[in-house]
């Protein structure tokens, strides 16, 4: 090997009962240290490892990993042949505006485009070799599309909205290259943020007599999409910059592999971005941080939200980072790995699906929720899903205790009753954040409170305020069959949005 990177305590013995595994861990090497290969040619003695063995790398994954070991990242070398004519003016206007309302009075407002890309990084002179030109960063951010695509065809920007969609309908939105923009990354980043965050719950607060209307799950989002563009690699032989809107989350994926072992990037307090001229131009308007803190942040907020961890999940065989945020309460997926696991692993002779849902039953009968025996768990799961953001803190511990008897049902099964038990402690942890959030969500405004489905929204839309409507009145309003409208019906009932009369026949329903 060009280099050892073993250690003795990477190799040791692990005994169970009478078995003795010798076990080698082979830890990440640092990207100063890449490529690691046997004998004396990298580009054919490197191996890349992936869950069924090693592959040969192939030589535009080598000349990755020697280009990752730039301390100046890639983003700064001058692109030959190309000058400020394959600028796009009106995208450089734009981000100019913002850079002098984000910089009053800043020494580089006067300065004319091409100077102004200078200091940002984005145009180069190199003394030494007597070339200048516009860099990587610079055609990336504001040029021109054939510009980009002339060099850089490799190269594919795609956003999705895939909230609310059906076997007939892929996705609501899309933003990809149609001819209709210049697709660089600052237009890709500009048009698409304000969709991400569109629906968004924007609470009413002051700071002094200025109105603050974003929260940290704003600016979490703003974030994971700035560290899309600046750790990419957008000089792989092919990648896409994906971002993909969904009802309960988002996802953003990078060409490119990551430069630090995972758990680094969950610590914090290291940055090493592939862009950082990049990272320096988005920041300048108030964009990404600086310092290494920018997933801690999002980790911070997703936890003081009581969402799942987000995931960052690298393929070394497709050379992609993907940052998934779902806006899940943890509890509810542990509820739902539960429900998975008791179909995958227990016969029905063993445990009766009936029977957990009874449980259910008896242990929530403060959520407006029932279901039919038939249904099952996996009934009771997507009840619990359409109520999820209307919990308070009383309606959790019911769950929990509903949790903590499903462990005790399965006592014989010690892998069941154990995530059993962890779904009961997930929830006794997330009450008290259950019941601060309450009282805000209780007064938040229908368009804005994540998981109320484009239906829902439509049948509040069509009902006015103070008139009564029967079931059959509004689905013949919103075009939908009466037995799907009453559940709709119900389920706004349950979030406060409305109000019904007790009466089960000729029941009346009017927005409150």
């Amino acid at each position: 090997m060009n280099i050892n990177i073993l250690k003795d305590e990477d190799v040791f013995i692990v005994e169970e009962s009478e078995v003795s595994l010798v076990v080698i861990k082979v830890p990440r090497a640092d990207y100063k240290m890449r490529p690691v290969y046997i004998g004396e040619n990298p580009y054919k003695g490197t191996f890349k490892r992936n869950n069924e063995g090693d592959y040969h790398a192939v030589d535009l994954e080598v000349d990755g990993m020697i280009r990752d070991k730039n301390p100046d990242g890639s983003d700064g070398m001058i692109l030959e042949y190309y000058t400020m004519e394959d600028i796009d003016k009106e995208t450089l206007r734009k981000y100019r505006q913002i850079f002098e309302i984000r910089n009053d009075g800043h020494v580089w407002n006067s300065l004319d485009d091409k100077s102004f890309l200078e200091r940002l990084g984005g145009y180069r002179k190199d003394r030494r070799g007597g070339k200048e030109g516009v860099t990587l960063a610079g055609l990336m951010m504001f040029g021109n599309g054939l510009a980009i695509r002339d060099e850089f065809d490799n190269v594919f920007m795609d956003y999705r909205d895939e909230s609310e969609i059906t076997p007939e309908v892929r996705w609501n939105d899309r933003i990809t290259y149609d001819g209709t923009w210049e697709n660089n990354l600052f237009n890709f980043f500009t048009r698409v943020t304000p969709k991400l965050i569109a629906d968004l719950k924007k609470p009413f607060k002051l700071e002094g007599m200025q109105r603050i209307d974003e929260t940290p799950v704003h600016k979490a989002i703003r974030e994971a999409f700035v560290n899309l563009i600046i750790h990419a690699d957008y000089l792989l032989d092919a990648g896409t910059l994906k971002v993909i809107k969904r009802t309960d989350g988002f996802e953003f994926t990078n060409p490119g592999i990551l430069k630090l072992p995972i758990e680094d990037i969950y610590r914090g307090g290291n940055s090493k971005p592939r862009n950082p001229r990049m990272q320096t131009m988005l920041r300048m308007i108030g964009f990404g941080d600086n310092a290494g803190s920018g997933f801690p942040a999002i980790l911070s907020t997703w936890e003081n939200e009581g969402w799942i961890k987000p995931e960052l999940k690298e393929d070394t065989r497709l050379n992609q980072v993907t940052l998934t945020l779902n806006m899940m309460p943890g509890w509810l997926a542990a509820l739902q790995e539960l429900y998975e696991k008791i179909i995958e692993n227990v016969n029905d002779s063993e445990i009766q699906v009936e029977k957990i849902a009874e449980t259910f039953n008896s242990s929530i009968e403060a959520i407006p929720i029932s279901i039919e025996k038939s249904e099952g768990i996996e009934g009771v799961i997507k009840r619990i899903v359409a109520y999820m953001n209307t919990f308070s803190k009383e309606q959790i511990e019911k769950i929990s205790e509903t949790a903590q008897n499903l462990s005790n049902q399965m006592q014989d099964n010690k892998r069941l009753s154990g995530m059993a038990q962890n779904l009961a402690d997930s929830l006794a942890e997330s009450a008290e954040k259950s019941a601060e959030k309450s009282a805000e969500k209780s007064t938040a405004h229908t368009i804005g409170v994540p998981g109320l489905s484009k239906r829902q929204k439509q049948i509040l839309d069509c009902m006015k305020q103070g008139i009564s409507y029967s079931s059959e009145e509004i689905a013949q309003m919103v075009g939908l069959k009466g037995s799907r409208t009453r559940q709709l019906l119900n389920e706004l009932v349950a979030m406060n949005f409305i109000s019904c009369t007790a009466a089960t026949k000729n029941r009346r329903y009017t927005k409150e």
